[in-house]
């Protein structure tokens, strides 16, 4: 790696996305990861995200393995075979963190709760204030990302047409900062901000 490619990612050092998972990069939003496949366009959001200094780190909610229903291990393996799909010509995604939990728990890990986002900006040194959340359910990431401190994009694929309409009262109060059609359209929006 050469010198002005160190000092260009140093430099661009504090920017991430919190992406979801399900409904957001692929799959079906309240469907076992197990049957999760990328959208066409997910691994160009990803890069583009990549190639303008931002982290990509994958949140979920994997409530299954706490009722049961879903092994560790099979998580393990569904989170492998996704990360080596998008990662399998350039790291795109740095890190998957899971929330095994169930609301019953009461954990500080399970969205719209920030435990995972605060042990990221921790490990990464990440400034929170140049960061977003990225997902299709407006009680999830749109309030987390208002816990956090960040902005909140909620994109219309999965969840989110249902997360603006019949479900928008499980999370009144509260505002998108970016309503995009999709992963990708988020990005190209939030290139656009000045931050």
């Amino acid at each position: 790696m050469n010198d002005w490619k160190i000092i260009g990612q140093l430099i661009s050092m504090g920017k991430a996305l919190f992406w979801d998972l399900q409904g957001t990069l692929g799959g079906d939003a309240v469907a076992s990861i197990e049957l999760f496949e990328p959208y066409s366009f997910s691994k160009e959001a990803l890069k583009l995200a990549k190639d303008n200094g931002y982290r990509n780190i994958v949140i979920t909610n994997q409530s299954r393995i706490g009722k049961g229903t879903l092994s560790l291990e099979a998580y393990e393996r569904e989170a492998n075979r996704i990360q080596e799909f998008f990662n399998s010509d350039e790291v795109l995604i740095d890190e998957i963190f899971c929330c095994p939990h169930q609301s019953s728990d009461h954990c500080e890990c399970k969205k719209p709760k920030t435990g995972l986002i605060q042990f990221a900006v921790e490990k990464y040194m990440l400034d929170i204030k140049k960061c977003f959340v990225i997902g299709d359910m407006g009680k999830n990431e749109i309030v987390m990302a208002y816990n956090a401190g960040c902005k909140g994009v909620l994109v219309l694929t999965g969840g989110g047409k249902g997360s603006l309409g019949e479900f928008r009262h499980t999370w009144t109060g509260y505002e998108a900062h970016i309503i995009a059609d999709n992963a990708l359209q988020a990005v190209k929006e939030i290139l656009k901000e000045k931050l």
